[in-house]
């Protein structure tokens, strides 16, 4: 299982050079700020030069320094208050133009690195195990909330029996069988109910699949299928628009897997909410 970047400096720091200590010495204490250093910055604050900075990150296992300063943001993401985040959001944004770029900008870049980097293979394996599961439990808690909802909403449309999990509810865990699914959806700030319901729904052997950010999240760990969608923010407000995304896609592919299904309960559905004088025509 993979262990976030913190751990691994702890883990190893013992085989480092003293150079390679004094780096690490200073992010395990100033991580928040090591974050959204240069290489040359960090190398002048802790008086060692940027090519034993940039040869740290090897040795740590990145392919380089900026992929050793993703890995720190993710940390930085995930022990974040609300308050600290407003502060940095005041810090990068001075105008509402500069929001409305910044924002727009940063989703663009979580959709262009989610696409890049998802795991077709998990998705395809989670695709596999909704569309034959017995039962389907889905929680999102928080700024998840709402994420589970709308996997819910269209879910339902295409199997029989989904469940929207809204609270860590004792007699639910109790009920997984090997036979059902549960999508677990979280983002920093993590929600510990959530990690807590995906570990019960795993160890009465139901299958688990984590929508989330990263491998080191806590959800992740205890999932059979992980799809990671980047929610990098530049406000208080979480960024889901990848995540969104990536539900999109899962609905879609379910629905494929299961057309005939679908083709057969959407009729039903229309001819329901015509009887019924839902829409506008």
């Amino acid at each position: 299982m993979e262990t976030d970047i913190l751990t691994r400096i702890s883990e190893n720091r013992h085989t480092f050079s003293r150079g390679q200590k004094k780096i690490s010495d200073y992010i395990l204490k100033n991580f928040d700020k090591a974050a959204f250093l240069t290489a040359g910055k960090l190398a002048e604050i802790t008086e060692i030069s940027e090519s034993t900075v940039v040869r740290f990150a090897s040795e740590l296992g990145y392919s380089g320094y900026p992929a050793m300063k993703e890995a720190l943001q993710d940390v930085f993401r995930g022990r974040q208050t609300s308050v600290q985040r407003a502060e940095i959001a005041n810090e990068l944004l001075h105008e509402e133009s500069d929001a409305l770029t910044a924002v727009l900008n940063t989703d663009i870049a979580n959709l262009r690195l989610t696409l890049e980097s998802i795991d077709r293979e998990a998705f395809k394996g989670a695709v596999s195990q909704i569309a034959r599961a017995e039962r389907v439990y889905i929680m999102g808690l928080r700024t998840s909330a709402t994420l589970a909802s709308f996997l819910g909403f269209y879910l339902d449309m295409l199997l029989e029996n989904v469940k929207l999990v809204h609270e860590y509810d004792e007699v639910t865990m109790t009920r997984f069988r090997p036979t059902d699914v549960f999508i677990g959806i979280s983002f920093p700030r993590y929600s510990r109910r959530t990690v807590e319901a995906i570990n019960a729904a795993r160890g009465k052997g139901a299958s688990v699949i984590a929508i989330t950010d990263t491998a080191t999240s806590p959800i992740a760990k205890a999932a059979n299928y992980n799809i990671f969608a980047k929610s990098r923010m530049v406000s208080f407000a979480d960024s889901m628009v990848a995540a969104l995304s990536v539900i999109n896609a899962l609905i879609a592919a379910v629905g494929i897997a299961g057309k005939a299904r679908l083709a057969e309960r959407l009729e039903e559905l229309e001819q329901l909410w015509l009887e019924h004088d839902i829409y506008e025509v």
